[in-house]
């Protein structure tokens, strides 16, 4: 604690402590909401692939082979 945290009353860091949670819970929903909105986007573009017929562009493993006669 410095000399100016000790003139500042606790009630005051209180308050600022609660605001800064606050304003740190509401950036976590901001950014779980817009990672939310690009994931909904990119399974609508993979859905609309599927419907017309065209390859889709999807990263990361391939999807597992529903016929196991090969």
């Amino acid at each position: 604690m410095t000399k100016d945290d000790a003139e500042i009353p606790a009630e005051e860091r209180r308050a600022a402590g609660k605001r800064q949670a606050e304003a740190r819970a509401e950036e976590r929903k901001a950014r779980a909401a817009e990672k939310l909105r690009e994931n909904l986007m990119r399974r609508k573009g993979q859905a609309r692939a599927r419907r017309s017929g065209a390859a889709d562009e999807a990263f990361g493993l391939p999807a597992a082979k529903k016929d196991e006669s090969d």
